[in-house]
């Protein structure tokens, strides 16, 4: 039941979305498509849209959107500028004002390095102002399909996980890379795939089948992959691993790029696995062969004892 569940969710969600906006499609999507060429000088070349803070000292409301106009000056400079500036409530997932924008499209960045999302004539920015660049024009892409699918009554930033993670990767990784990299180590071994149900117990043991048929490949690959075999534990917290495999993993972790990182930690941490984050990342791993392998011990228990409505049906949609 539970299995059917996740089966029906992942439909529903259709990841296919990424491979399916390369072409043009209807509801704008045509739009969305189309690299659009710079502003003329009609339109501000600069044009932004930016988020902020708020003001401590202002008795304004700071979840309101804030618009600027270009400065009025005889000429256009690459200081002349119109802005839409957002509260940091965008990041916390508050609704932060009505849509205020007619077509989204993507362009390549200003340098040429990247692809930026363009909300009218205004260039994406990110919490700190920086131009948002894409390193592909897919995720731009989608991002920029984010965007267009947001209401008139209202922005919804819980309805766009792309932007936020690319505003983590851009952000938060490059001042926090260490940090990441320690805490993703500092749970390798407790990681999910470690933990092996005991066999001597008549309520585990079909748990126990169950890690050994679905888990056991990914171990293998693991030890393919890195040269060193992993150990698992009849315990939640695990145990010590082999220093060359962790190593091994640390030192991938270091070479990957922001957003790579960015996206290992948020897998990771809805999994509550590194190994299946990085099975994801190497391709090893589709994304229902991953979910089941995180959903493998409670969708036991759901097939045993049932479904709670409310709690195990949000958990598979959230996952």
């Amino acid at each position: 039941m539970a299995a059917e569940i996740v089966r029906r969710s992942l439909k529903a969600s259709n990841f296919s979305f990424l491979r399916t906006l390369t072409v043009s499609q209807t509801r704008n999507f045509s739009n969305l498509a189309t690299s659009a060429q710079p502003e003329s000088a009609d339109d501000p070349s600069s044009s932004s849209f930016t988020f902020h803070g708020g003001d401590p000292n202002s008795t304004t409301n700071d979840d309101n959107i804030i618009i600027k106009g270009p400065k009025k000056t005889s000429a256009l400079s690459s200081q002349d500028s119109a802005s839409v500036s957002m509260p940091m409530s965008f990041m916390t997932g508050s609704i932060v004002g009505k849509r205020f924008y007619k077509k989204v499209t993507t362009r390549a960045a200003d340098d040429g390095i990247g692809w930026s999302v363009m909300l009218d004539y205004r260039t994406l920015k990110t919490p700190s102002k920086r131009p948002l660049k894409c390193p592909t024009l897919a995720l731009a892409k989608a991002i920029a399909a984010e965007w267009e699918y947001q209401e008139a009554d209202g922005i919804r930033p819980f309805t766009m996980p792309l932007m936020q993670l690319s505003c983590t990767a851009l952000e938060r990784v490059p001042l926090t890379r260490q940090k990441i990299i320690d805490h993703l180590m500092k749970k390798f071994p407790q990681d999910l795939v470690f933990c092996r149900a005991p066999g001597d117990n008549d309520l585990t043991c079909g748990v126990r089948e169950r890690q050994v048929e679905k888990i056991d490949p990914l171990l293998k690959w693991v030890e393919s992959e890195f040269g060193f075999k992993p150990t698992v534990y009849t315990s939640f917290f695990g145990g010590k691993q082999d220093d060359g495999l962790v190593s091994a993993i640390e030192s991938l972790l270091k070479k990957m790029d922001d957003c790579e990182l960015a996206t290992i930690d948020a897998i990771a941490s809805a999994a509550h696995s590194l190994v299946i984050a990085l099975g994801l990342f190497r391709g090893r791993l589709g994304i229902e062969e991953a979910i089941e392998l995180i959903r493998l011990e409670e969708d036991l228990q759901v097939d045993r004892w049932g479904l709670v409505e409310g709690g195990h049906d949000v958990d598979i949609a959230d996952l």
